[in-house]
């Protein structure tokens, strides 16, 4: 059995490849799987320079990740902006704080 079958993806993720009234995701296994890699990749990486600023900064959780998320939407990295609404929702939820 392959890695890419032990890894379970949220419904949370799945759910954006998902379109209104309809039941099914309208791209392929292998693609969501290889954008929730990303994105969970992404959020994890996320984590370190969250903690930092949060620090540096002496501002709230909630600053840092409302700076994050314009970052993400200000740099061409290929995400979609329900992807990378994902990866803040997914970095709060790694560092335990509010969204």
């Amino acid at each position: 059995m392959s890695d890419d079958n032990q890894i379970i993806i949220p419904p949370s993720f799945i759910s954006m490849f998902v379109e209104p009234g309809r039941i099914k995701p309208s791209a392929s296994r292998e693609h969501i799987h290889e954008r929730y890699d990303l994105c969970e990749d992404l959020a994890n990486l996320l984590t370190e320079q969250a903690s930092n600023k949060l620090w540096e900064l002496g501002i709230t959780e909630s600053d840092v990740l409302q700076r994050i998320s314009t970052g993400l939407a200000e740099t061409d990295i290929g995400l979609s902006d329900a992807e990378a609404g994902w990866v803040i929702k997914r970095l709060a939820e790694i560092l335990g704080w509010q969204q």
